[in-house]
């Protein structure tokens, strides 16, 4: 099986990484791999990974390609962002990396998941390793789009863009990989909106199925500002619960295998003071981590609700577009039924703004307080 299989729904792309791959002349010393979450930007780049260091060129089945794309090559380093912003003593450690000749594989390729979350600082120490390429050395830099990348960066590269793979195609790749049965895949898939990480989860987590229709009965409850302050407080403590239970183990693990390191007892009451600064300095990026967890669930939770709304305005069009929230038609033909177009695109544009609040750093609770005003304001469907 080729190392492009779950590269799903990008047959351009494929073709040119794939080409790239073949052909030395078509090369080049850095890529940056574009589209909206979901569309697969880091298991394309992991793929294209693979294919580099395959001496078949990405047949998938050798040690090479498996071990590229599991993420434990010698010769393939990925930066996944888990704080909200990418420092500069990161990139400072993969610029000097790529001053290395590769151990083992063909190319010393470094991936970086979210560049669009690199600081200006950041920025720029890899600058010098992007204006003087070293032989053998390739990166690979993933964003949602080119603006969201710092121009210095992005002129030093060449853009491939991937777009939102067909809801058909997620569910045939469900299917594949993780026997999901395919109707369950396709209400998945579409409830995602070709999300592949997301439509994974909700064919095989029921709580992650009942958190988003919790979320989405949440407009038929605003009756009042009271109503609305309160759906903000439960949205926001729901994240925050998500974000608790997604990192709760793994922050416990990572302090008790640091311990270890450090030759410290973990039971002892108190720690000498080089031990306590760096247990601090770990639960400082744990905090990072989930904060920025938190604010995924939200915004993920958002997108959801977008969609609600925009499922009332297709079936007020009345036009041949199918629903994202095609198992829940009533509660949406309520919506539509309840609401005028206006107010459904004013509910929109709510929603909108609270998730560049949210992205600007405002706190999630204010953004999500205003939010919900805004949407109490326009009306709500009648039970």
């Amino acid at each position: 099986m080729s190392v492009w299989a779950d590269v799903v729904g990008q047959p351009e792309v494929v073709d040119e990484l794939q080409r790239a791959v073949d052909d030395p002349a078509r090369m080049t010393h850095a890529w940056l791999l574009t589209g909206p979450p979901g569309s697969g930007r880091s298991t394309a780049a992991r793929a294209f990974a693979a294919a580099l260091q395959c001496p078949q060129g990405g047949c998938g089945e050798c040690r090479e390609c498996r071990t590229a794309l599991d993420g434990s090559h010698a010769d393939v380093t990925v930066l996944a962002t888990q704080g909200l912003s990418i420092q500069v003593k990161d990139a400072r450690e993969l610029a000097a990396l790529a001053q290395r000749s590769p151990q083992v594989g063909q190319w010393q390729v470094i991936i970086i998941e979210d560049a669009d979350r690199l600081t200006e600082r950041a920025a720029d120490a890899l600058l010098k390793a992007l204006e003087e390429p070293v032989a053998r050395t390739v990166w690979v830099l993933c964003a949602p789009s080119l603006e969201d990348v710092i121009v210095t960066i992005r002129s030093r590269s060449r853009h491939v863009r991937l777009r939102i793979p067909s809801v058909e195609a997620v569910a045939e790749l469900l299917h594949r990989r993780d026997g999901i049965e395919l109707d369950t895949a396709r209400v998945a898939a579409r409830a995602a909106q070709s999300h592949v990480g997301l439509a994974r989860r909700l064919a095989r987590d029921e709580g992650a199925r009942s958190r988003r229709r919790s979320t989405l009965a949440l407009p038929a409850g605003l009756r009042g500002l009271g109503d609305a302050l309160r759906a903000a407080a439960d949205l926001d403590t729901l994240a925050k619960e998500e974000s608790a239970s997604s990192t709760g183990e793994r922050d416990a693990a990572e302090k008790a295998r640091l311990l270890e390191q450090l030759g410290a007892d973990p039971a002892a009451r108190t720690q000498p003071p080089y031990i306590r600064s760096q247990v601090a300095a770990l639960e400082r990026d744990q905090k990072t981590r989930a904060t920025r967890l938190s604010r995924d669930v939200i915004d993920r939770s958002l997108v959801d609700l977008l969609s609600f709304y925009r499922d009332a305005l297709v079936v007020q069009w009345g036009g041949p577009v199918e629903l994202v929230n095609a198992d829940l038609r009533m509660s949406v033909q309520d919506l539509a039924n309840a609401l005028p177009p206006e107010a459904l695109v004013q509910a929109m544009d709510a929603i909108g703004t609270a998730r560049e609040r949210i992205e600007a750093n405002v706190a999630p609770l204010l953004a999500l307080e205003a939010m919900m005003i805004s949407l109490q304001a326009v009306g709500a469907p009648m039970t």
